[in-house]
């Protein structure tokens, strides 16, 4: 398998794939969920099944009361490199989208198949990130570029180890950013830092992405995977749903005026009032105890 279309790229190898579930390692302990790329000979550069692999535990992390955190993290020396591009260049909507890249069965891309395949592959897995209902964190072991950086930044809470770096790599193969960086960078560094990035395409270290606040915390290479269960189970043992209703404000914030945002903070109160865990809170609270949260 291949990111590029040149064998004296570092990252190339000619051994056969696995399949797509042994790519996305996927466990779950004491109400984590941990999901690991795991393409190391490809600084796990993403493929449609892995992502279309990814969305599914997206959404049944979400759906399963069980869980109450998520871990998103790679192996070997990369986060993950973007979408695999294999067939190049010209296949990067396919990368990105359909299996088939789009186009008529010749090959041919028709007008419409970029978007399509754009908004049905890295659009949906950025958007996965960002819809569940549990928060997630990135545990960011090394290089995390183009579409990678983006689901890393997607992420609620992001760590990255020392060696990480970030780079947004679009523009030095002529590309128009994607995977929605254009909206989450802006949101959360401004817009000309977000451009400072995007035009240059410079590698950032994770020094430098913590100090322009795309990234919550640097730690040693040898503590990110202790850092990121620790922080997990710190929201595992949570209010799960209040959390939830948190994270939906916050990212619909951005995007709205003040009267729309205090009317959706007023109906999460309201709902997050109705569950097990809020009650719990105030009777810990007036019986002057910890709170002991369920999930509920």
């Amino acid at each position: 398998m291949r990111i590029n279309n040149s064998p004296d790229d570092p990252t190339w190898t000619d051994k056969p794939e696995r399949s797509a579930d042994s790519l996305v390692l996927h466990a779950t302990d004491n109400h984590v969920s941990t999901l690991t790329l795991n393409r190391p000979q490809a600084l796990n550069a993403i493929t449609p099944d892995q992502r279309e692999h990814l969305i599914q535990h997206l959404a049944d992390a979400s759906a399963d009361p069980e869980v109450r955190a998520v871990v998103l993290t790679g192996t070997g020396r990369g986060f993950c490199a973007g979408a695999d591009l294999r067939g190049g260049p010209a296949r990067r909507a396919g990368a990105n989208g359909d299996r088939s890249g789009g186009g008529t069965a010749a090959g041919e891309r028709i007008p419409g198949d970029v978007a399509r395949t754009l908004r049905l592959g890295a659009q949906r897995l950025i958007a996965a990130v960002l819809d569940c209902e549990k928060p997630v964190i990135a545990a960011v072991n090394g290089t995390a570029a183009g579409l990678g950086a983006h689901l890393a930044l997607a992420c609620d809470l992001v760590l990255a180890a020392e060696s990480a770096r970030f780079i947004e790599v679009f523009v030095r193969r002529g590309l128009v950013p994607d995977a929605g960086g254009a909206y989450l960078l802006p949101r959360l560094i401004g817009p000309h830092r977000a451009k400072e990035l995007m035009f240059f395409g410079d590698a950032l270290t994770a020094a430098d992405a913590e100090r322009l606040g795309l990234v919550n915390r640097v730690v040693p290479d040898a503590d990110l995977d202790k850092t990121a269960r620790t922080w997990a189970d710190r929201l595992a043992c949570g209010p799960t749903r209040a959390l939830a209703l948190t994270k939906q404000l916050v990212n619909a914030s951005l995007d709205s005026d003040r009267a729309t945002a205090f009317a959706a903070e007023a109906a999460a109160q309201e709902i997050n009032m109705t569950t097990a865990d809020a009650q719990e809170g105030v009777a810990s609270f007036v019986q002057r105890r910890q709170a002991r949260f369920r999930g509920r």
